[in-house]
């Protein structure tokens, strides 16, 4: 399930050839070499690996995978240029990685993305989607291009649904959005203009509950992917590129950074933060308002801020008392 056609959710501005990143790029390239001048059909991660793709390398990497003669990398590492014979140096990643798929592909945060709604039972249903005759869907939804819906789904009022596929037997529940745009952003180059463009989807499995209120973010270039019946609460938000496993139930409020990687049959309370780039392990409980800031192993009991095991943690709140009692006993006879 977790595979997609990027053109059925985000449709080609234009169509060029390796050569024509020069002309995009202009005097932000330091250096260039083509070996094969292929027609540019798609983008790749170091996750999957797509053919005739352009990929951003921010760091020095020799990846065999990349030989391919249908890959083209784009990388600021100069390094990088003895591993590949199809490659272009750029002064800044974030500044070609903007311009060149902005120029590509049309997206939602982009002028003029194209799309036509058809206004059924008072929703705004989208000519370009795929929804089987099985689904129930609410008054005052809007279900954009590209998105698919398996059988037996509820999607509530007020729902907003775009690049995203569902499975099988999901509710979403009222005022909820999924495939929003990701925060992906340059710390040096800060503002709205410059946010990255956001070209991955969600993808949600089947038996899945999502509640009210939440927001679910669309991944940068993969997905971002909730796992087979899991439960999100109310209120919950879970950010570009993020992957939870099975069984998942996690509770209201709860954050969750970009580019975390939750494992199966995690229990999160009410409240939790999560840092970015992190990964949760299988079985893992997380006590309400705690903040992980590092990775968890397979079947950790957490909490506190930062999170650390919750034996640990409750020997300091009862340390943190005594002391306290002490200092307010003395306070109080002197």
């Amino acid at each position: 399930m977790r595979g997609f056609i990027r053109e059925n959710f985000f449709p080609f501005k234009n169509k060029i050839k390796v050569d024509y990143l020069n002309n995009i790029l202009s005097e932000d390239i330091l250096f260039s070499k083509i070996n094969y001048n292929f027609a540019i059909s798609n983008i790749s991660s170091l996750s999957d690996i797509r053919e005739n793709s352009i990929i951003f390398l921010e760091k020095e990497l020799d990846i065999n995978k990349l030989a391919s003669k249908s890959i083209h990398v784009i990388s600021s590492s100069k390094e990088n240029i003895k591993y590949y014979k199809s490659i272009s140096i750029v002064n800044n990643l974030n500044d070609a990685y903007n311009k060149i798929l902005n120029y590509l592909y049309f997206h939602d945060d982009s002028e003029k993305f194209p799309d036509i709604y058809n206004n059924i039972n008072g929703s705004y249903i989208s000519k370009f989607s795929l929804i089987d005759n099985s689904c129930e869907i609410g008054k005052n939804c809007s279900i954009s291009r590209g998105v698919q819906i398996g059988k037996n789904c509820i999607i509530k009022n007020n729902v907003v649904i775009k690049n995203t596929i569902l499975g099988n037997n999901v509710i979403i529940s009222d005022n909820t959005s999924i495939g929003t745009t990701g925060f992906g952003f340059d710390l040096k180059k800060r503002g709205s203009k410059f946010l990255n463009p956001q070209l991955g989807i969600v993808i949600i499995d089947d038996d899945v509950h999502i509640g009210s209120s939440c927001t679910i973010d669309r991944a940068k270039i993969d997905f971002t992917y909730i796992g087979k019946n899991s439960m999100i609460d109310n209120m919950v938000h879970i950010g570009h590129n993020v992957i939870i496993g099975d069984n998942a139930c996690i509770a209201a409020q709860t954050g969750i950074s970009g580019s975390v990687t939750i494992g199966n049959n995690v229990t999160i309370g009410g409240q939790v933060g999560f840092a970015g780039h992190i990964k949760i392990g299988n079985n893992v409980i997380i006590a309400a308002k705690s903040g992980v800031t590092k990775n968890l192993n397979d079947n950790s009991v957490v909490a506190g801020f930062p999170a650390i095991d919750i034996k640990e943690w409750k020997k300091n709140i009862i340390k943190q008392k005594k002391n306290g009692y002490q200092r307010n006993s003395k306070n109080i006879t002197s």
